[in-house]
């Protein structure tokens, strides 16, 4: 599936190291995690449910933006490498959403973080999720 599958809670998004993400070392470049990540996220939303783009286009526009990320770089991928990334939703509270994201080789974890992200408004202060997106993401606490 080009969206991931959920598997006990977890988003599994497989994808392929591309030569455009490495460095010039062969190595996956260091923010190109952040990339992987934030299509596994993007992908996780499309999964559960949350249709973004009806977020984007409504009359009363909200947005998810990433508003702090705690990142450990473990071990290297390189070109070729078939990896996945792993996202599980946290319990949510307030205007936060909160999950853990891994990427993985087999079972070797290359990188992980822990993210919380909020939603805001078009006006850029923070709000609470719907009631349908809470509904959606509570289907899939970690």
């Amino acid at each position: 599936m080009l969206e991931g599958t959920i598997t006990n809670g977890i988003h599994r998004l497989p994808l392929r190291v591309y030569y455009e993400d490495t460095d010039f070392s062969g190595l996956v470049y260091h923010a190109n995690y952040l990339k992987f990540c934030e299509r596994a996220r993007s992908d996780f939303m499309r999964v559960v449910g949350v249709d973004q783009n009806a977020m984007f286009d409504g009359g009363d526009r909200t947005y998810i933006v990433i508003r702090k990320m705690d990142c450990e770089f473990l071990k290297p991928a390189r070109f070729d490498d078939v990896l996945a990334v792993e996202t599980a939703i946290k319990p949510q509270k307030g205007v936060r959403l909160e999950m853990t994201q891994r990427v993985l080789r087999g079972d070797d974890v290359l990188f992980s973080a822990e993210v919380m992200a909020v939603i805001v408004g078009s006006n850029g202060r923070p709000r609470r999720p719907t009631a349908a997106m809470m509904a959606a993401l509570a289907r899939f606490p970690s």
